[in-house]
């Protein structure tokens, strides 16, 4: 049998195949809500061992983009129900994405109330998608103080203790696509010289401490993190390649010590072998290979020494029966690209199964 379909059981996860559902932002949740159809959705890929949702704002200033859930109030936690509820029933674990945008937002896709922040007052090049005024430019975000990054840590762990209620099996940090958790890392985007700037040990800060919280708060077992070493995603500037190295061999260290369930890869640039060794020798936990992957180039990752688990999203967006379809050796549909983040069932629940 094809190891990808086969158990996977190491630590706090034990789960039916190797198969992961990777976070996407689809932007479905009107009014910041999931909703019936967004249940309908999970519930359909629940071939995965485990699914990640997509990006969720831990608190009102997280919500950068039009039509992103949320787990900071009451009613979005009881929403979720229905979703974890549905991917239980299928035996698929399900992990819930905590996705703090920082200055990868707009303020018309912010509630009343909320603004834009980030690890400096760099604002990013480009354009985002506003509901109300269409596409916008990146405004300058506010530049946290001391008092609001602890404030932003102890806004996870809130959205942790949510996740829990809601009925979640853990939560994954997302520290990639160029948010404030990996704005922090950049020192392109952080030229901050207080505690939280300056040394790799000072930027990897944030990152660390939200683990370190969540993990105390709810169980290291049940926490993860998403990284992307070397990427360029949201504006973010290149920098040298050996300090990019020593923050990532950093990092897999200090989450091997918090002890925490999964690492989860992302790779979205090119990323050098010796990091990828450094990352696997400094974490001994379960490793999540994503991105561009197809079942045969997943299987063989399986067996090449880093990944022990392996995710997909524009396969699985697609291919609601991804695992049938892995199983039978069924060709796999195409998404369509003009449908994403549009609100609405097209391009969202309505894919061909077999």
């Amino acid at each position: 049998m094809n190891t990808l379909l086969t158990p996977y059981h190491k630590g706090a996860l034990q789960l039916k195949n190797h198969l992961v559902m990777a976070p996407m932002t689809r932007s479905r949740a009107i009014d910041n809500l999931p909703n019936e159809l967004m249940a309908a959705y999970y519930a359909q890929r629940s071939g995965a061992g485990l699914i990640i949702t997509e990006g969720t704002a831990p608190s009102p200033n997280a919500l950068g983009y039009s039509r992103i859930p949320g787990i900071f109030s009451a009613a979005q936690t009881n929403a979720w129900k229905a979703i974890t509820g549905a991917a239980h029933a299928a035996g698929s674990k399900i992990f819930l994405q905590l996705m703090h945008t920082g200055r990868i937002g707009h303020p018309a896709n912010l509630p009343a109330g909320a603004r834009l922040v980030g690890a400096s007052t760099i604002k990013a090049a480009g354009e985002i998608w506003t509901d109300t005024a269409g596409q916008q430019p990146y405004p300058e975000p506010h530049a946290l103080t001391n008092e609001e990054v602890e404030a932003v840590i102890a806004e996870h762990v809130t959205a942790a203790r949510n996740a829990m209620e809601a009925g979640f099996d853990g939560v994954e940090l997302h520290g990639a696509n160029g948010y404030l958790v990996e704005q922090f890392l950049n020192p392109h985007v952080n030229n901050r010289t207080d505690a939280w700037g300056g040394s790799i040990a000072n930027r990897a800060k944030l990152a660390i401490r939200i683990i370190q919280a969540m993990a105390a708060a709810i169980g290291a077992g049940k926490v993860g993190v998403r990284f992307s070493p070397y990427s360029t995603l949201g504006d973010l500037q290149p920098y040298d390649e050996q300090e990019v190295h020593d923050t990532y061999a950093l990092l897999a260290k200090e989450l091997n010590t918090a002890g925490i369930a999964y690492l989860h890869i992302g790779v979205s640039a090119t990323i050098p072998q010796k990091t990828f060794d450094a990352i696997r020798e400094g974490f001994k936990g379960t490793i999540i290979l994503c991105n561009g992957l197809t079942p045969e180039t997943a299987e063989a990752a399986l067996h090449a020494g880093f990944a022990d688990l392996v995710a997909f999203g524009r396969a699985f967006l697609a291919n609601p029966d991804l695992d049938i379809r892995i199983a039978t050796g069924g060709v796999l549909n195409q998404p369509d690209y003009n449908t994403l983040y549009t609100p609405g069932a097209v391009g969202y629940t309505d894919y061909p199964t077999i």
